[in-house]
């Protein structure tokens, strides 16, 4: 299967990674984050190359996670913000970070501290269930597939994979 079909298949996880699984995507998107906006920070914030990053920006543009304006001061320079698609990414990347925070830091601990605006402490982005509030684990979360598509989309997917192959 040749990477550019996972945009095709019936997996959330698989579309999403076709839109941010390049290796610079989410750096990027975490720049935007921190508040960064013009080609130059993106490029200081991640080492990234120039034209690399270029193309990068051009793929989160055309996949909607950013969008290319005018600063309306600095004469008029090129900024990069985030759509409100961009903003709904804000998650995955805080999940990304905690990850990290628990498997990856060294003996000084985490590289970064969240802040909740509202209430000036320090939290720890947790799952909880959106119906009762109670936090979650993989353990306590049942994954359910909708039905089967029917047959003859399920030939036709088939078939558009072994076009794919040649």
């Amino acid at each position: 299967m040749r990477w550019d079909s996972v945009r095709e298949m019936n997996c959330s996880v698989a579309r999403t990674l076709a839109v941010i699984g390049e290796r610079w995507t989410m750096l990027i998107v975490r720049e935007a984050f921190l508040g960064r906006h013009r080609f130059d920070e993106f490029q200081q914030g991640t080492g990234i190359a120039r034209n690399i990053l270029s193309s990068r920006l051009r793929d989160l543009m055309r996949d909607g996670i950013l969008d290319r304006m005018r600063s309306e001061g600095d004469n008029g320079r090129v900024e990069y913000r985030l759509t409100r698609k961009g903003l709904e990414l804000y998650p995955v990347l805080i999940a990304m970070m905690r990850w990290g925070d628990t498997w990856l830091s060294d003996e000084s601990g985490p590289p970064m501290t969240l802040i909740h605006r509202a209430c000036g402490a320090r939290m720890a982005p947790d799952m909880v269930c959106s119906h009762c509030g109670e936090h979650l684990t993989a353990r306590e979360v049942v994954a359910i597939p909708r039905r089967p598509a029917p047959a003859h989309a399920r030939r036709a997917e088939r078939a558009d994979r072994k076009r794919a192959v040649r």
